[in-house]
């Protein structure tokens, strides 16, 4: 006698599509993304017809054609006479600069403030409440608009650091902060095999190299771990790892610094960063960080007491409870609307035209326009551009939480 544990399944039907939960998901899906994609058809074709009926026709050759402005802050060699798609891409690369910037010390001052303000010690609490309460509520542009107007008012200017009856000074000779911007010591390679970019790029494969390599005895020190119960001490190999080959690196190319110097009506030499950089990048770090604090703030709070308590049973002090049991469980409700305040600092970035720093809305979207009178053309790049930037971070941050996801498993 012969039992069947599971019927006999039948072949595939296309009433299935309809009527099997199985695939009825997927086929409304697929009429949602048809549909769509026939609106966005439908609304190019109607954008194509409109130009035109009006004689007009989308190109980008005006990309090549000579800019003719300048550019105040460019991380590459920019002139005048450089093209609108140069122009662009300094602007970009300005964006970056301060999105990238404004991210790191957001995150920084966000998790500080977010563990303080769980502090028990009232006055700490009160204070990161008040901070995180004033700079929420008040709009970036604010916020830009007077960190700007303070540093033009209250730092010195250039002259005042001149003569021996100097009202201001250099920061230990090499750090000078005045009203027109932030002037820091330069670091370059005087070997000639090393100059240019050569030499940075050895130092970022070294920097890849040592990260890779402290990830390795990391490993090594959890499997040591694993099979004797014993982590063997790793924190000399990691330095070691990370700084005996920049240090031999930095000694065999030479490594020298320019400092800064007042000559004639200004600085010269070093770093330069204006003060419409430094404004609107510490802008939009203490702003967001207001945001990120009450993200880290919920994420701890989802935490369960009884996971504190049981680390405080085995001994632990409260600084290691929060970083070993806490902040790591917490990641997973703070890294996604963290993803969302990243978005936003990159997005905002776009207010840096309020007080002149040329990013890629001032260049692309601004004088670049007006001058070729390409309205849709730029503002189709603009687009494109913070779509793509968007799309990569949301990437990289998803990635990183389902690989915390994992470990937790």
């Amino acid at each position: 006698m012969t039992t069947l544990s599971d019927p006999p399944k039948g072949g595939f039907r296309l009433s299935m599509l309809i009527n099997d939960t199985r695939y009825r998901s997927y086929t409304f899906q697929f009429i949602a993304l048809v549909a769509l994609i026939a609106a966005f058809g439908y609304l190019a074709s109607n954008l194509i017809a409109n130009l035109q009926a009006a004689g007009l026709n989308i190109s980008y050759k005006f990309l090549g054609e000579p800019a003719g402005y300048d550019i105040n802050q460019r991380l590459i060699e920019y002139s005048s006479q450089s093209t609108h798609l140069r122009a662009a891409t300094v602007g970009i690369l300005n964006t970056l600069l301060v999105a990238v910037v404004a991210c790191f010390f957001a995150t920084i001052i966000g998790v500080l403030v977010g563990v303080l303000r769980l502090s028990n010690n009232w006055l700490v609490s009160k204070l990161m409440s008040f901070y995180v309460e004033i700079f929420r509520n008040v709009p970036v542009l604010i916020w830009i608009l007077i960190i700007m107007a303070v540093f033009v008012a209250v730092l010195p200017q250039p002259r005042e650091f001149r003569g021996d009856d100097a009202t201001a000074s250099m920061l230990f000779d090499m750090f000078a902060f005045t009203g027109r911007g932030f002037y820091f010591p330069r670091p370059h390679f005087t070997a000639e095999w090393a100059s240019g970019s050569t030499g940075w790029l050895i130092i970022i494969a070294l920097l890849i190299a040592s990260f890779f390599g402290s990830r390795a005895v990391a490993k090594s020190a959890s499997a040591v771990q694993e099979a004797t119960g014993d982590r063997p001490t790793t924190i000399y190999k990691t330095l070691a790892i990370w700084f005996v080959p920049l240090i031999v690196a930095c000694f065999i190319m030479g490594l020298s610094w320019e400092l800064p110097e007042l000559k004639g009506f200004n600085f010269k030499g070093g770093i330069y960063a204006r003060n419409s950089f430094i404004a609107l990048t510490f802008a939009l770090s203490i702003y967001t960080a207001a945001f990120i604090a009450e993200n880290v703030r919920a994420g701890i709070l989802a935490i369960s007491k009884g996971q504190t308590e049981a680390a405080a049973s085995l001994g632990l002090r409260p600084g290691r409870i929060m970083n070993l049991v806490v902040l790591p469980q917490a990641l997973r409700v703070i890294i996604p609307p963290l993803i969302s305040q990243y978005l936003n600092i990159t997005k905002n970035s776009s207010l840096a035209i309020a007080v002149g720093y040329m990013d890629v809305t001032g260049t692309l979207g601004g004088i670049t326009l007006n001058q070729t009178g390409r309205a849709i053309e730029t503002v189709l790049l603009l687009m494109l551009f913070y779509l793509v930037i968007s799309l990569s971070i949301s990437a990289v941050m998803n990635v990183y939480n389902n690989s915390v996801k994992l470990k937790e498993r």
